[in-house]
């Protein structure tokens, strides 16, 4: 099953229980949650307390926390805490990645890593018996309508081959229009910001993702 995940960056934040709300009648129950801390990425986010917001007026929504940050290790208990179904660290960032994906399994959640565009897949071999959730940027991180690069496509093909059978999601620049590459690579989790929550018709957008299944 394809799985479409909707980026909070891209939302209304105005209007953020509204979008929310919008994006579950639509059948969508996973919302991906970046978090930025202005060092790793050149962009400042959300935290823990918006998080745990989300979680108690939407207890039925999946929150995919992405860990866009130095020292992420730090905040795994914060974020289980606050609601977190699934925690994804970027693996450029951790010192030991072992123990960490092992504190968030004990805290309760699925374990992510995810890579840059130029970092190799390969250095993701070592965990995969560990992973639930790997996460391929298709873009650099920290900003939000930048253009997708086909040619991490390569990655999802690898982990695959690999014998990766857990989730593999796709953020940057997914939209509609490469929806069915990316899926056909082998992801099963699409991350949209603009091209979701920006359409002329989120619902549409929705449901073709759905087909794709």
């Amino acid at each position: 099953m394809i799985k479409l995940a909707p980026s909070l960056l891209a939302a209304d934040l105005m209007h953020l229980g509204d979008e929310i709300a919008g994006m579950m009648k639509n059948g969508v129950k996973t919302l991906h949650f970046d978090v930025m801390d202005a060092h790793f990425v050149p962009n400042l986010s959300f935290g823990p307390g918006l998080c745990q917001a989300v979680h108690g007026a939407f207890p039925e929504c999946t929150l995919d926390v992405h860990l866009m940050m130095d020292q992420p290790e730090a905040y795994i208990d914060a974020f289980a805490k606050a609601g977190a179904n699934t925690l994804t660290m970027h693996l450029e960032v951790l010192s030991d990645p072992a123990s960490a994906l092992e504190k968030i399994r004990k805290a309760g959640m699925r374990c992510g890593l995810s890579v840059k565009p130029g970092t190799p897949a390969e250095l993701l071999l070592p965990y995969l018996d560990q992973l639930d959730h790997i996460l391929i940027m298709t873009v650099e991180p920290g900003f939000g309508g930048q253009k997708f690069m086909p040619d991490q496509m390569e990655k999802i093909r690898f982990l695959r081959q690999a014998g990766f059978s857990g989730d593999i999601a796709v953020d940057g620049g997914v939209n509609a229009e490469n929806a069915a590459m990316v899926a056909d690579a082998g992801a099963n989790m699409l991350v949209m910001g603009t091209a979701y929550f920006k359409a002329d018709d989120p619902a549409k957008v929705a449901k073709l993702i759905e087909e794709l299944s």
